[in-house]
């Protein structure tokens, strides 16, 4: 197996040449075994952990690998910087999955860039974990999502409020193309580079727009919308707080990346922040989908001057595409939702049925995964069902009369199930699981939370300890970018 890097194909104006800087002691602490298995890596690779830790360290390379940082541009916190690009991260390559789908192979952490900006290009091993983590549990849970390969330790310190131990992340992403990826060019007013950019990502994730001629760019535009709303819409089925929803973090692919200052709901609340940075609360729970419209605004604004010649009608043109963000939202979500509750062929009075039992959780607050498990399981628990009886009142009779009308209850669990996890990476479990692991310098933590975590909707003997919560477990919780 060589690798190969189509994206140096477009021009050194997208990217910077240069070679990850050497670790002084790496040693494999993670390692992804299954994912490995889909890139057909573990036929080719050494087997021993040393040799694995010099190759994701970055100290040695894999046969045609060519190391480059791309340049992109972003919205932080809804304000433009024009050139960020990766700081701290290697594009290796791409290759060939066992599905026929390309993969693109990144390490995270593996020295400075020409787009550091006076950084260190480092990265600590907790956050490391933590991305390792949240993403083999959403993808589980079936969302979108860049997964980690291996967690190299570099046996360096890096310096952030606190010393901590260094790590080199290795990441796998359908691409690393970000609606900052086009803010760049356009900021730069490179009609050019924005073309090659955007058949590329055409070429890349929706070929079939190949052949539609200079309507391709606004029909890029509507297929990333829908992505995008796909991609929220899943966020919020499982609790899930990206934190830092700049346009950086924003993939054309619809795929979650960068999982700095994310957490998980506990207590429902469409106001719930964790990040440390967000202090207005711009990225909370319930503004995920305002922000993704907001991000694809963005995104249509780069593709203006390819979208149309004539500027009024390129607005117009793209207009029509964001104005239908809210629809196609509301539609996804809402039917979402009423899956949520077991009913698959949704009716208006639906959505006051799912509004009306948030409004429940968040005014008696309850707890958002735990609250949906339980419903499901009180269709064959008289027991459990007499509680939430209680507990929700007038609404459980309600939800009950509307199932019958629609379908066996036995049914409708089975329907549940499939949109409502069992298990979650909670956030007090995972900073025990971060403190664990870092402090004795072993993953055996980690690797049980993962085991539990990847199979999120199925009731084992080892889930219980990982369902555990308290109404409060979440109170002064905070979490922090990582970088």
């Amino acid at each position: 197996m060589v690798l190969s890097n189509s994206y140096t194909e477009l021009g050194g104006a997208f990217y910077q040449s240069i070679p990850p800087e050497p670790v002084k002691e790496p040693k494999l602490f993670l390692w992804n075994s299954t994912l490995a298995e889909t890139l057909q890596l573990e036929r080719i690779l050494p087997s021993d952990g040393s040799s694995r830790a010099q190759i994701f360290s970055g100290n040695r390379l894999l046969p045609g690998a060519e190391p480059i940082a791309l340049a992109y541009a972003g919205h932080q916190f809804g304000h433009f910087v024009p050139q960020l690009g990766d700081g701290r991260a290697h594009l290796l390559g791409e290759l060939t999955d066992r599905y026929g789908d390309l993969k693109e192979i990144q390490l995270k952490g593996s020295g400075p860039t020409p787009y550091s900006r006076n950084g260190d290009g480092r990265y600590a091993l907790g956050p490391a974990i933590r991305e390792f983590i949240m993403g083999e549990a959403l993808h589980a849970m079936g969302i979108p999502t860049t997964r980690s390969l291996a967690v190299i330790t570099t046996g360096e310190t890096v310096y952030r409020e606190t010393p901590n131990q260094g790590a080199v992340l290795t990441r796998v992403a359908s691409s690393h193309l970000r609606v900052g990826s086009f803010e760049y060019f356009a900021a730069l007013k490179n009609r050019q580079a924005l073309q090659q950019l955007s058949d590329f990502a055409i070429g890349r994730h929706y070929p079939e727009l190949q052949n539609e001629g200079e309507g391709r760019f606004a029909l890029l535009l509507e297929q990333v919308i829908e992505r995008q709303v796909e991609l929220v819409v899943e966020w919020l089925r499982v609790g899930f707080i990206h934190g830092v929803m700049n346009t950086d973090n924003t993939t054309i692919s619809g795929e979650t990346i960068d999982y700095g200052p994310c957490a998980m709901m506990g207590v429902y609340s469409p106001d719930t922040v964790f990040s440390s940075i967000d202090r207005a609360g711009r990225y909370a729970f319930g503004n995920q989908p305002a922000i993704a419209q907001w991000n694809m605004a963005r995104f249509a604004e780069t593709l203006l001057p390819l979208i149309h010649a004539d500027e009024k009608q390129a607005i117009e043109i793209a207009s029509r595409k964001l104005e239908a963000f809210g629809d196609l939202f509301n539609d996804r979500y809402q039917r979402m939702m009423a899956r949520k509750i077991g009913i698959t062929e949704a009716e208006p009075s639906d959505v006051k049925l799912s509004s009306e039992l948030l409004q429940c959780l968040q005014r008696k607050r309850l707890d958002y995964t735990e609250s949906f498990d339980r419903l499901t399981r009180s269709l064959t628990s008289p027991d459990l069902a007499e509680q939430l009886s209680r507990e929700l009142g007038d609404w459980y009779s309600q939800w009950q009369a509307r199932l019958s009308a629609e379908a066996a209850f036995q049914q409708a669990q089975q329907i549940m199930r499939q949109m409502n996890p069992l298990v979650i990476p909670r956030n007090q479990q995972m900073e025990q699981v971060i403190g664990i692991s870092t402090q004795q310098g072993d993953a055996s933590a980690a690797e049980q939370f993962l085991e539990v975590l990847r199979s999120p909707y199925a009731l084992t003997d080892k889930t219980a300890p990982y369902q555990q919560t308290t109404a409060d477990a979440d109170q002064g919780y905070q979490t922090f970018c990582g970088t």
